[in-house]
């Protein structure tokens, strides 16, 4: 457990189930134990804390977070939590050498497919703007993707609730014998029709 993780939760627990009504469906079918990587939609910098909340307090979220974040004020809490720098649009391979590590040693590795965080309303299908990083490391690192959909952290002023879903693990079995590149777009095709079915039922 992430020390920022343990500092935090009896705060922000009791707040995202409270005030903001959080509720959670499928995560009886996420893994118990093992590394896989969880893949999500992405409205706002609180997501990474609102999907960790289900695995508290046995297991918790490494995620990428672009290197720009991490300055002298900022790198301790980022570390704290989990994150771990990322070179966006230079292919860092240090950053995937890393994430397909931590997979490997049995840690939860959350990435968001889309990159950037989507404008507040309806979710949309934007396959231009998808990224198949999070199927590489998967692949690479001989793990599952667990697909998951939130919404309502766009509306955080408003007090909108807060909705959380996932969806079953994927071990892609069926595509590991492609060619990489073109395994990891499969791949992350079928993540995120998965995505938006469990983002339509919130």
């Amino acid at each position: 457990m992430h020390p920022f993780y343990a500092f935090m939760s009896p705060i922000a627990i009791p707040l995202a189930r409270g005030p903001y009504r959080m509720r959670v469906r499928g995560f009886d079918r996420v893994p118990r134990t093992g590394g896989f990587v969880l893949v999500s939609n992405h409205w706002s910098n609180v997501d990474p804390w609102i999907l960790s909340i289900p695995f508290f307090p046995r297991r918790s979220l490494r995620f990428l977070a672009k290197a720009e974040l991490f300055t002298p004020f900022l790198k301790p809490l980022l570390e704290w939590s989990g994150a771990f720098p990322v070179r966006r649009g230079e292919g860092d391979v240090e950053a995937f050498k890393t994430a397909v590590r931590l997979v490997r040693a049995g840690e939860i590795l959350l990435v968001f497919p889309q990159a950037h965080r989507q404008p507040p309303g309806e979710m949309q299908r934007q396959q231009a703007q998808i990224h198949a990083g999070a199927a590489r490391i998967a692949l690479a690192a001989g793990a599952p993707i667990v697909p998951a959909a939130i919404t309502g952290t766009d509306r955080l002023r408003k007090l909108g609730p807060i909705r959380v879903a996932y969806g079953p693990p994927d071990t892609m079995e069926d595509l590991r014998s492609l060619p990489s590149r073109k395994a990891a777009d499969a791949a992350i095709g079928r993540t995120m029709e998965r995505i938006y079915e469990l983002y339509a039922t919130l």
